[in-house]
């Protein structure tokens, strides 16, 4: 039998889940307390339990999709070998992670300061976790010397505008192709 805390633990996680998924689909900025919780088939304080007010409900939420996104990502680049591998598989993943997101949801997410916050640490994260995998390469031998924070950064303004639906205004790439292109060029560039 399922221990109460344990219980509790699956269900906000299916709650989170759950609400993610709305979110990604339909954005947030338009959805009230009332058709979240209709929608997720529970009660406005379930919903409570997750978080005091939509606003931290949505930057709750944000944090988990990030974060369950990084685990997703980080066990594919552990399975990869070699440095090309593993961030060619980093950014790809990174793309197909951040895919599922509607326009709908990037537009709420820019216009709501707490959410935007969280998805710009989180693109500072992978700047410095791809500048980490450019380092290991080099250190490797199977990139040449490059100065790894200028390839990272430039990576990191990459994806942003990837997000932000640049790229595919300007190319006509959908997200998980700009993010191979990405990748493709990053490591032919610095490779030795």
């Amino acid at each position: 039998m399922e221990q109460p805390a344990t219980f509790a633990t699956t269900r906000r996680t299916e709650l989170f889940d759950a609400l993610v998924a709305l979110f990604l689909a339909d954005g947030f900025a338009h959805l009230t307390l009332d058709t979240i919780a209709a929608r997720l088939r529970c009660s406005k304080s379930t919903l409570y339990t997750l978080a005091g007010s939509k606003e931290q409900l949505v930057t709750a939420a944000t944090v988990h999709f990030f974060k369950r996104a990084t685990a997703t990502v980080e066990a594919q680049v552990a399975a990869a070998g070699g440095a090309r591998e593993r961030i060619t598989t980093y950014l790809t993943a990174v793309g197909k992670a951040l895919a599922v997101a509607s326009d709908r949801f990037m537009t709420d997410l820019d216009h709501f300061t707490p959410a935007r916050e969280v998805y710009e640490r989180n693109t500072r994260i992978a700047a410095r976790r791809v500048q980490e995998l450019i380092d290991e390469g080099v250190a490797a031998g199977e990139f040449r010397g490059v100065h790894a924070a200028f390839a990272a950064d430039l990576a990191a303004t990459m994806m942003v505008r990837i997000q932000q639906g640049g790229v595919r205004a300007r190319t006509g790439l959908d997200d998980g192709a700009a993010y191979r292109e990405l990748a493709a060029v990053l490591t032919h560039g610095i490779s030795v």
